[in-house]
Formats: structure tokens, C-alpha cells, sequence
């Protein structure tokens, strides 16, 4: 149940959905996400820090393994609220080339 009251928090679903394309600054996940308050951003990366599913990289934030494995549970969630919508679920995302892990120091490529 952590990991659910953790995701149910403001904010911190929006912070994963944007870094599902790569990893953003601080800044840039601000303005990614309609400007949230630094303090309520701060406090949504140190808990999902803390669940695993993002980690601060030398690019900035990003997804860990966890966090892309639960990335896809997402869109998998958005294509089924879609489809039970009526209405046309959005593309499977595409690889990213180059694009470095950031799960525990590891340099490996990951297909988001």
C-alpha cells in the first residue's frame, strides 16, 4: 500500500509521466508540470526517490528500472481509459537512442 499512497499523491504521477521521454532538470520538470510550487516538487522527487522509480542522474531526473516498468504500466492504464472512452488510445512510445539508465550508476540503454 506505500507505493499506491505514494503514487495517489499530488503531483506524482505528473512527475513520472513527464520523464518517461528521458531525464529533465529540476527546472525543466517544473515547467513541465504547469509550474507545481518548487517545495511541493521537491517533496514529490524525495518520495519517489525513495519508492525507487525515479533517481537524480547527471542529466537530471529519471526513471529508474522500476520507474519505466511502472511507465508502462501507466500508458497501459491511459490506452484502456481510452479505449473504454470511445476514443483513439495514444501511440505506443518509441525507443530512445542513447539514452542512459539511471538505476544505480548503470550506463545501459533502456527501450524508454
Amino acid at each position: 500500500m506505500r507505493v499506491l499512497d505514494g503514487l495517489g499523491r499530488r503531483w506524482a504521477l505528473r512527475v513520472l509521466w513527464e520523464l518517461r521521454h528521458g531525464p529533465l532538470t529540476f527546472r525543466a520538470l517544473r515547467e513541465a508540470c504547469d509550474d507545481v510550487s518548487p517545495s511541493s516538487l521537491n517533496q514529490r522527487l524525495r518520495e519517489l526517490r525513495a519508492l525507487g522509480v525515479i533517481a537524480l542522474g547527471d542529466d537530471g531526473y529519471g526513471l529508474t528500472a522500476s520507474g519505466v516498468q511502472l511507465s508502462r504500466i501507466m500508458l497501459d492504464l491511459v490506452r484502456w481509459a481510452e479505449q473504454a472512452l470511445g476514443k483513439r488510445p495514444p501511440p505506443a512510445p518509441r525507443a530512445v537512442r542513447g539514452r542512459r539508465s539511471l538505476d544505480r550508476g548503470s550506463r545501459k540503454s533502456h527501450p524508454l
